[in-house]
């Protein structure tokens, strides 16, 4: 009797507690609205189809398959949403949190802005394991967009929202295609979320697309880049082509470079930063050598292009980092406030020139 009696209160709390859990029903995310993308690619998370385009190193290869700077835009009444990751690289950089290498980042639109919601990785022995990313939220319609991992590799992703309710693709709100190619500045290095990175935060305010081809190091005007841009389907480019590249880098590649991009897009405005100052140069005469002469070369040969070349523009994120002294992460990479902080510092001048191309 004391048997039967233990099993059957075992049963009942085992149903109270699957009546607490949801079941939830998952949706491909590339099935829903996947922005930011500035070529088709076979697999719709990566960026560039490295069977097509050849010429990259193992490193480039790499990232080049991984999602940072896509999001996926989608509705729905669920009051929770379960993330159903299968991840193929993966990155554990120290200088970067493991929400932004390989996590998630949802923002939920409010009165016309976007709101920061949550953001979520799973644990490392747990990677391809479904996780829920947020719950308890309130009755409604929510407009959501998700930004996937800046610095791994997804083979799929399912979006799980609550048995019963409504899953659907989101209109995107963002105007335009603008093509962004940098180092990894632009590819969000030391941020703690993967929509940290300049280009997404200018994304948010600007209501402007941005296209992110950010790869960490490896943005030195190669040609085999170019290629990519020039099959880009876009209005304007935008580049951090200078952090990476040394001062004879700069000098050899600049202007081929483009001459390559003017050749695919006559029409489009090619618009140039200057980098931004690195701390490390604070104690380093080394480092602070290496920077400026690259800089200076920089800063030579884009007044030259600007008036060699139609179309081609160049401006500086002067606030990033040189002001305060104190927003790098590892002495090269600004934390989320330096990336705020360059964004806001290119956002009018750049405003300004696509504004003349009719790019608003």
């Amino acid at each position: 009797m004391k048997k039967s009696l233990f099993i059957l209160v075992l049963m009942t709390i085992s149903v109270c507690l699957s009546a607490q859990t949801p079941k939830y029903v998952y949706t491909e995310a590339s099935d829903l609205n996947l922005i930011g993308k500035i070529i088709d690619t076979p697999n719709p998370y990566h960026r560039v189809d490295t069977v097509k385009y050849k010429g990259f190193t193992e490193g480039e290869n790499i990232q080049v398959r991984c999602s940072a700077g896509l999001a996926v835009l989608f509705k729905t009444d669920s009051k929770s949403i379960s993330l159903k990751p299968e991840y193929g690289y993966t990155n554990h950089a120290t200088n970067t949190m493991g929400l932004a290498l390989r996590g998630y980042d949802l923002y939920i639109r409010k009165d016309g802005k976007w709101l920061y919601a949550e953001s979520m990785a799973p644990s490392d022995k747990n990677l391809n394991k479904e996780f829920v990313i947020i719950k308890d939220m309130p009755e409604g319609v929510k407009e959501c967009m998700l930004y996937l991992p800046i610095y791994s590799e997804l083979y799929s992703l399912g979006i799980g929202v609550e048995e019963g309710t409504m899953l659907e693709s989101l209109e995107s709100p963002f105007r335009h295609r603008i093509g962004i190619f940098g180092s990894s500045f632009t590819h969000g290095i030391s941020t703690s979320r993967s929509g940290m990175s300049y280009p997404m935060q200018l994304m948010r305010w600007t209501g402007l697309q941005f296209l992110s081809l950010g790869c960490s190091g490896n943005c030195k005007m190669q040609p085999y880049f170019g290629e990519v841009l020039c099959d880009a389907d876009v209005d304007a480019f935008v580049f951090d082509a200078f952090s990476n590249p040394n001062a004879k880098m700069i000098e050899e590649r600049l202007f081929p470079f483009i001459e390559q991009l003017q050749k695919a897009h006559p029409d489009t405005p090619l618009i140039f930063q200057q980098t931004i100052r690195r701390e490390s140069r604070n104690f380093s005469t080394r480092v602070d050598k290496s920077e400026q002469a690259k800089q200076e070369m920089a800063a030579k040969l884009m007044k030259q292009a600007c008036r060699k070349y139609r179309n081609v523009y160049f401006i500086e994120a002067t606030d990033a980092a040189d002001k305060l002294q104190e927003t790098s992460v590892d002495g090269t990479h600004p934390g989320d406030y330096g990336y705020t902080l360059w964004a806001k510092s290119i956002e009018k001048p750049l405003l300004k020139i696509l504004k003349k191309h009719g790019i608003r």
